[in-house]
């Protein structure tokens, strides 16, 4: 029974760096001497694709290299499960992490590599105030506790202030290694979406075409979001969201078309049934009281902009398009039924003329020297792309924010019909969407809304940094006082959590037949479960009496299992059955891929009965893949207990066992 440690790869987040050289091996096994890469030689092989330049094209800051490494250095750390803070624990599929989130997408990378559809992030803007960033990256995990005075160190948070003359230098340095590390989690047609302002838009879009490479880039929309009415010269009133694909050509191999239904078409539909209810077969009157209420509409109402949908017939609303085309085709001149081809020439070919008359959507007029028109259907061109720029009032997010809060606890929130709005159109039903600087937790709103309206189950998973608030800092004074109203810790985390749980509510009583998840667990990142070797010189007896348990004091038989599920790359939230084994709790995750028993003492006399027991549990479940079966190291009895386990599991084909 191999015993883990804090040592061991399968205790630690993956090493990338270790899965690079393993990729290198497979494609250059000649480039290798004696486990160490030979450059001359790798560069021989890659022939005129290596670039020896000493000045190259890109975007070079101090610390690049720091960042670069920063991403690929494994995390001892965990996620301990919160069931009291979390909604419906035992059957959501929805993930609300606190903590750092670079440690957490590092810890995330065995699990949901390649799973998720969507990442939406709107990081820090680099305006100083509200940019919090760790000063020492040595140990992240202790420092992050550090910051968010879980434990006593007295770091303080600093602000990147303009001031500073590393002041873009520290917020590339934060921006990268997370980027890096996100790229790893998206799923082969996955995509990146960055919020982000003129101050870091041009760095945003450079290290962006090195992580994801240039040909990923997809589009920069433009966000219009009302004036700002304090600007000395201009009214910048706009920012972006930048798109990167993970793998472009993969999109255009599967014919990927991001479409969304027109604004305003609602009240046509509903409008143009109210009329034919009214007027039955009389299609004319209909057509008219049709064009009437049109006219009715004020200036810029959504519904105006489908006004040329005049006509109201047994197939729904339509108007008469040209048959002409915009563009010269001297191929498509020919004569039909006796109307003479426009300048341009016929839209379509006749195959395709002949396809539309059978069909009954030409439209003839009385005179041949009038144009051929044709029936386009409103049902039949609804669907558009997203546009590059679109406008929506910034206001009307943190009202709606503020409206369900009952009161103003955040600034600047996302918006949560725009987000629901691009996760409808780019994402499927059952996708993952992601979002790892949550902030107001609007992302996940987002998901939960847009499920409601397409019966959807899209999971989230939102990671937040439990930033401290001060309540002597007037910015912060009245999200402070909103969570000693909850009695919760004043934290930008206990504020996501609240915004969720009264989400899911008003989007349930807004759709009382929507049965979809609203729920989410909570999880808060802290140290390994896995005590390590921390000597105390001026007691040594102490530590060697201590590191007789394995795992650390204080932590729980659920934090344990769910820290090996993070480390053995199982769903946080994959099934989890459990049964009682000779007097023995045992837990069996993913229908037996992972079986664990964390009793704290096993006798020589138990080992059989529990033994016997697992192996027929694991028969009844029948796996497909390999199982690990994990047990308390400090629980046996003696050495002889351990091993006669081992040798019956064994003996049954059970092979993977291991310790803790």
């Amino acid at each position: 029974m191999k015993k883990l440690t804090a040592e061991d790869m399968e205790t630690k987040s993956p090493d990338l760096v270790a899965d690079n050289i393993e990729r290198l091996k497979v494609l250059f096994p000649e480039a290798f001497t004696e486990g160490k890469i030979d450059f001359e030689v790798l560069k021989q092989l890659l022939g005129g694709a290596v670039d020896e330049r000493e000045e190259k094209y890109g975007l070079n800051w101090h610390g690049k290299r720091r960042a670069r490494q920063l991403a690929l250095t494994p995390s001892a750390g965990t996620l301990r499960p919160c069931p009291e803070d979390s909604v419906d624990w035992d059957t959501t599929q929805n993930l609300m992490i606190e903590g750092d989130n670079l440690e957490v997408l590092k810890l995330l990378q065995k699990s949901y590599a390649g799973k998720v559809k969507v990442i939406y992030i709107d990081p820090p803007y680099n305006r100083g105030k509200d940019f919090v960033y760790p000063d020492n990256f040595q140990d992240n995990t202790t420092n992050y506790l550090e910051l968010t005075e879980q434990v006593e160190g007295g770091k303080k948070i600093s602000s990147n202030t303009e001031a500073s003359g590393r002041f873009h230098t520290d917020w590339l340095n934060m921006m990268y290694p997370r980027l890096k590390l996100a790229r790893n989690l998206l799923a082969k047609d996955g995509l990146m979406l960055i919020s982000i302002d003129d101050g870091e838009v041009s760095s945003i879009r450079k290290i962006c075409d090195e992580i994801f490479g240039p040909e990923n880039f997809e589009a920069t929309l433009v966000w219009e979001g009302g004036r700002k009415n304090d600007a000395r010269r201009v009214s910048v009133g706009h920012d972006y969201i930048v798109i990167y694909t993970r793998d472009s050509s993969f999109l255009q191999e599967l014919d990927v078309r991001w479409r969304e239904r027109k604004a305003g078409l609602e009240d046509v539909y509903t409008k143009a049934e109210e009329l034919r209810t009214l007027h039955g077969s009389d299609y004319g009157s209909a057509s008219k009281a049709l064009q009437a209420w049109f006219k009715s509409l004020p200036e810029g109402s959504a519904p105006k902009e489908h006004a040329h949908y005049k006509m109201i017939d047994a197939g729904g609303v339509w108007y008469g398009d040209n048959i002409s085309s915009p563009n010269p085709r001297p191929n498509l001149t020919f004569d039909w039924k006796g109307y003479a081809p426009p300048t341009n020439g016929w839209r379509y070919d006749r195959d395709a003329m002949e396809s539309l008359d059978k069909e009954g959507l030409l439209i003839y007029p009385e005179s041949t020297e009038q144009r051929i028109q044709y029936k386009r259907y409103l049902h039949q061109t609804e669907m558009w792309s997203p546009a590059s720029v679109f406008y929506k009032d910034r206001r009307a997010a943190s009202k709606s924010l503020a409206a369900l809060m009952g009161g103003e606890v955040f600034d600047f929130p996302k918006d949560v019909e725009v987000l629901a709005r691009y996760i409808g159109t780019m994402t499927s039903p059952s996708d993952v969407v992601m979002d790892f600087f949550a902030g107001s937790g609007t992302t996940g709103h987002a998901v939960i809304a847009q499920n409601s309206v397409d019966g959807g189950n899209r999971r989230y998973i939102l990671v937040q940094l439990p930033e401290p608030l001060d309540a002597e800092n007037k910015e912060q004074k009245t999200a402070a006082a909103f969570c000693d109203k909850l009695k919760k810790p004043r934290t930008i985390a206990e504020l996501t959590k609240e915004r969720l749980r009264r989400a899911a509510k008003k989007i349930k009583e807004e759709n009382p037949m929507f049965a979809g998840d609203i729920g989410f667990r909570v999880f808060k990142l802290d140290s390994s479960n896995i005590r390590t070797w921390e000597p105390d010189r001026d007691d040594l007896p102490k530590t060697l009496e201590e590191s007789a348990e394995h795992l650390k004091k204080g932590r729980s038989e659920k934090d344990i299992l769910f820290e090996l599920l993070l480390k053995l790359g199982l769903d946080l939230t994959v099934p989890i059955e459990e049964k009682t084994i000779a007097s023995k709790t045992v837990q069996s995750i993913g229908a037996g891929t992972l079986m664990v028993c964390l009793s704290d003492k096993i006798t020589t006399n138990e080992v059989e009965p529990l033994a016997l027991g697992i192996i027929a549990w694991h028969k009844q479940q029948s796996p497909a893949g390999e199982t690990t079966i994990v047990f308390r190291d400090s629980a046996f009895s003696d050495d002889v207990a351990k091993t006669n386990l081992t040798a019956i599991l064994q003996q049954h084909g059970l092979e993977n066992v291991r310790s803790l």
